[in-house]
């Protein structure tokens, strides 16, 4: 009998040792999938900028797109991931996992060294945290092109990869420190939610910009003597948009990365949750994201009638949802995505009053939609956990506020004070007249449209 039980017991561990792998296995697949999904953002990007900058500036715009992907990878390798870790509870590194100083956990799990280096390398037996790294890795580089949008045709290159950097390697990361990881005070002290990041996404990289474009100035010709603004469309309004779409496509593996999925490496016993440990599921992204789309276009469509809202609107959407998209019925995505597609274009034009030329509406669909959401979330779904376990705080109006704040002026200081920098040592804006004479003129060594831009047939009359 003993004999019997004890093999009886031995083909359970085995079967319970075989689930564990099939769910890590399928962990790690699911992680490695959004890194290419979240890539089509980068493509969405390239093409939505491209084509909103005039032909004279095209390629110069499409190459700090490409330049703000390649160095947020290496910012976050060797310095991101290390603030993610290291500076949940704040400044001070006091206290952190199993009773040691957040310094050295972060020392001991982010960095690509010493102990660390078990978890940063081809490692057989860690099948999970590369592909974790590479989608928070994503997101960073994700910031940086939220903000190079508003910034374009008249930023140096250098200048801007800079500012790529910080945000990418420090700004965005301080965020998710204090708002995303478990134990991040936003979160154990005011119960903030943000599960798809439109706070410490959206929101920083939107502020960082409009602390940037605070220093960098308007474009040439964008404002009159009288402070009226003048309308500088893009070369190639398709291209643009459908760049907007490519990045629709790439929101869902966004997402996506937001989700824990259960596994031998997890804690969270084989089931989906949120970054705080609260239980989610993929059938709250399909129903919630879609009606997002369908409500931020449609509340666009209403005010603008313009393909260029018309898509901003469905990012719009998205964003003004994403806090909460783990907890939201559909009905109640579609009046708060209708409300942000209505928003944005009034919005951005309420922005030019104040003398900010952002080309794209970058700090509106981000930074204004991304607190929206924040603070919808706060009233719609006040009392509900914030955090897994017993005793955790509750989400409510006030934490949505505060973190809001702290999300704001993580970004408009870190972008201002960068910027402000480069600014001092004449490295922030083309001279004036690179820009007149067009960046792709004077700083690439390639042309959009060598043989000329076609001519449009006038319109009838």
């Amino acid at each position: 009998m003993e004999e019997q039980l004890a093999e009886l017991a031995a083909q359970v561990a085995a079967i319970e040792t075989k689930g564990n792998l099939t769910n890590t296995m399928f962990a790690e697949l699911y992680y490695y999938l959004t890194i290419p999904l979240m890539v089509i953002i980068h493509a969405g990007f390239l093409a939505y900028e491209m084509g909103a900058s005039r032909a004279k500036n095209a390629l110069a715009s499409g190459v700090k797109n490409i330049l703000a992907f390649a160095f947020c990878i290496p910012a976050f390798y060797f310095f991101g991931w290390w603030v993610y870790w290291g500076f949940p509870t704040g400044f001070t590194l006091s206290e952190g996992p199993n009773g040691i100083s957040g310094a050295a956990y972060a020392n001991a799990i982010a960095w690509p060294w010493g102990e660390s280096a078990i978890y940063m390398g081809p490692n057989t037996e860690d099948q999970i945290d590369g592909v974790f790294w590479g989608a928070f890795t994503l997101f960073a580089a994700t910031t940086a092109s939220i903000m190079s949008g508003a910034l374009i045709e008249r930023i140096q290159t250098v200048g801007f990869v800079i500012c790529a950097i910080v945000l990418g390697g420090f700004s965005w990361t301080l965020a998710a420190a204090w708002g995303w990881h478990a134990d991040g005070w936003l979160i154990t002290q005011w119960g903030v939610h943000d599960f798809g990041a439109a706070g410490l996404v959206h929101a920083v990289a939107a502020f960082f910009a409009l602390g940037v474009l605070i220093n960098l100035g308007p474009r040439i010709g964008k404002f009159n003597p009288d402070g009226s603004a003048n309308e500088i469309v893009g070369h190639n309004m398709p291209f643009t948009v459908t760049g907007l779409m490519l990045i629709i496509v790439g929101f869902w593996g966004f997402l996506m990365g937001c989700v824990v999925v259960g596994g031998e490496a997890w804690s969270w016993g084989g089931n989906y949750s949120t970054i705080y440990g609260t239980p989610t599921n993929l059938g709250a992204l399909a129903f919630n994201v879609l009606m997002a789309i369908g409500g931020g276009i449609i509340g666009a469509w209403i005010v603008a009638k313009d393909p260029f809202w018309m898509m901003s609107g469905a990012l719009a959407g998205i964003i003004s949802v994403a806090s909460g998209v783990d907890l939201y019925w559909p009905s109640l995505v579609f009046i708060i995505a209708l409300g942000a597609g209505a928003l944005i274009k009034p919005a951005a034009g309420v922005l030019e009053k104040f003398g900010i030329d952002d080309a794209v509406g970058a700090v509106t669909v981000h930074g204004t939609i991304g607190i929206y959401g924040m603070l919808i979330l706060g009233i719609t779904a006040a009392g509900y956990p914030a955090l897994g376990g017993e005793g955790a705080p509750t989400i409510s109006f006030i934490g949505q506020l505060v973190g809001s704040i702290v999300f704001i002026l993580i970004g408009l200081v870190t972008g201002y004070g960068t910027s402000f920098i480069l600014k001092m040592f004449g490295m922030l804006r083309v001279p004036e007249k690179a820009e007149l004479a067009g960046l792709d003129t004077v700083k690439i060594p390639a042309r959009a449209y060598p043989e000329g831009m076609p001519i449009s047939a006038p319109a009838a009359e």
